[in-house]
């Protein structure tokens, strides 16, 4: 199974909207799932004003464990170019979903980009070839998540789950700024066991169609950037 990495080296203006340049594709940090045979609102976390600590692999699991408790929310909506996307996200896959909601609420995903598509088989996004991301970022934290993949579900068409980072990651930790949505008509379930699946698309179905059609380049990264305008919570 090939592996392929991907992280933003960043550049602005008129060429964010047309073809990505080839130097960014060749830095990376999150493996993808293989297949089978613009600014926003949401500036950087100011240090001296920031709410929460500096994630960390160390600090990230009781973070999120506490965050989790006072914070249940589990109905998002992802507004794209093509439309809007909603979905459920499951209680019982509790550090993914809380570390969803979180990073939701701090308005990390407004302005990022399905930056890998593969019609039918996923659409991938959460990353950005904006500074303003990696600052995002860097303010956040730096952390991974442990896989949760024994809760029964399954990567079936609809199901959104969560890409692993590679660096020295023979667990498949998960990298917890991304996500893939799978477009695949029957599923993809050589995906089961090897990713964690945290929820699924309860409308907008034909807005993940819409985007994984898109014409893209030989690094699956489409000719036009697609972006993420938006993620925000609805129940």
């Amino acid at each position: 199974m090939r592996i392929l990495m991907c992280v933003g080296v960043w550049f602005i203006l008129l060429s964010c909207e047309d073809k990505q340049s080839q130097q960014k594709r060749n830095h990376s940090s999150t493996e993808y799932p293989m297949e089978q045979n613009t600014q926003t609102k949401n500036e950087t976390l100011v240090q001296e004003d920031r709410k929460f600590p500096r994630l960390t692999d160390k600090n990230a699991m009781d973070f999120f464990l506490e965050y989790g408790k006072e914070n249940k929310e589990n109905k998002v909506r992802i507004t794209t170019d093509f439309g809007t996307i909603d979905i459920q996200l499951y209680d019982e896959t509790r550090f993914h979903r809380a570390n969803f909601i979180f990073l939701i609420k701090q308005h990390y995903f407004d302005g990022t980009q399905f930056y890998r598509v593969v019609n039918n088989f996923v659409i991938q996004g959460g990353n950005s070839d904006h500074m303003t991301i990696a600052e995002r970022r860097h303010a956040i934290g730096k952390y991974l998540l442990p896989p949760d993949t024994k809760r029964g579900f399954l990567h079936d068409r609809g199901t959104i789950s969560m890409p692993s980072a590679e660096i020295e990651n023979a667990y498949k930790l998960a990298s917890p700024y991304e996500l893939f949505i799978v477009q695949q008509h029957g599923g993809s379930h050589h995906l089961d066991g090897e990713y964690t699946a945290f929820g699924k698309v309860i409308k907008g179905m034909d807005v993940v169609d819409k985007i994984a059609a898109v014409e893209t380049d030989q690094s699956e990264w489409p000719l036009r950037n697609v972006y993420i305008r938006k993620i925000e919570i609805i129940e």
